[in-house]
């Protein structure tokens, strides 16, 4: 069956970010970008729609993935070299 078996090749990952709360009990503001220096965190108000907050560690990916939102995602890099200009543009 898919339960153990949800790989995804080929996706572009954006960001690898920590939790909203660190161990010594401080808010960690990791919604903020080069553009957009504003403390906040990831989670837009209200919180994600059917998902609520993020507050563990997360990773972003471009694109969509397959199954249920808080089942476990295995990433795993590609077998081929990308070539293509979308595979190979530089992320800051």
């Amino acid at each position: 069956n898919g339960y153990h078996h949800r790989t995804e090749m080929n996706k572009k990952i954006y960001r690898i970010a920590g939790g909203v709360m660190q161990k010594d009990g401080k808010v960690n503001f990791n919604g903020a970008t080069n553009v957009d220096v504003t403390e906040k965190t990831i989670t837009p108000m209200g919180g994600f729609p059917h998902y609520g907050e993020v507050k563990q560690d997360y990773v972003m990916v471009k694109g969509a993935t397959v199954g249920v939102k808080k089942r476990v995602l295995t990433l795993r890099k590609s077998c081929f070299a990308q070539t293509s200009r979308a595979a190979v543009e530089k992320i800051e």
